[in-house]
């Protein structure tokens, strides 16, 4: 199966992550502008979002098994929008951790974010495509207790840095919202014990308006970076 149909005039975006939450929004903010096909970990987890935007492809696939994700994404052949916005926060202190959950974060939401880039790159090429890289504001700063999560952020930084210089005809944005109302959101609250106040957070609908317009930004214009944060921090 070849994703990328010729005959349509729009542009094709693959969203990692898109199932809920954040993605499941970024996926609704594109959706009238391009072709996409949104990645979860299963068939099962997109069920929702594509009753909801029926004419979305769903590109089931486990980012970490890397013979699969090489499977998944050969069938693309032009890419103009790729979208990394799949990625775990295991968190705690730097006593407390794990060689194990280390592993695992850098696994997740660096090693496989950048393997997922470099097979789509013939892809992304031929589309003069652009790579946004959804970051953290971890990615800026490091916290106490988010020790393994910001590096696995300050890398994913680095690498956007170096894409953009060894691929000068794509477009990279590395976008850094600050904490954000959702399901993970919650869990984060309330394993550092307080209480869950929503209005506190941003809005995933607002940091998906800032891809949208990301991808929007004019071709003379290269948006390098974002930072939002919540009004109320």
């Amino acid at each position: 199966m070849t994703y990328a149909v010729t005959s349509s005039p729009k542009p094709t975006a693959l969203i990692t992550g898109a199932s809920r939450g954040l993605g499941a929004a970024i996926a609704r903010e594109l959706a009238p502008s391009h072709e996409l096909l949104l990645g979860a970990r299963s068939a099962d987890a997109l069920r929702d979002i594509l009753k909801e935007i029926p004419d979305a492809t769903g590109w089931p696939v486990e980012l970490t098994d890397y013979a699969a994700v090489a499977t998944a994404a050969a069938p693309i052949r032009r890419l103009d929008v790729l979208v990394h916005n799949a990625g775990i926060q295991d968190l705690g202190t730097i006593a407390d951790s794990t060689v194990e959950q280390w592993r695992n974060t850098l696994e997740a939401n660096l090693i496989a974010v950048v393997e997922l880039t470099r097979v789509l790159l013939p892809a992304l090429r031929a589309a003069d495509g652009h790579v946004l890289l959804i970051n953290s504001g971890a990615g800026l700063r490091a916290n106490a207790g988010w020790a393994s999560y910001a590096a696995s952020k300050f890398g994913l930084r680095a690498f956007a840095d170096a894409l953009r210089l060894e691929e000068p005809s794509l477009r990279v944005t590395s976008i850094h919202p600050g904490r954000i109302d959702t399901d993970m959101q919650r869990e984060i609250i309330a394993h550092e014990g307080r209480e869950y106040r929503p209005e506190q957070f941003l809005r995933a609908e607002t940091v998906a308006g800032a891809v949208r317009n990301a991808v929007e930004t004019s071709r003379d214009g290269h948006p390098t970076e974002i930072v939002l944060r919540p009004a109320s921090s």
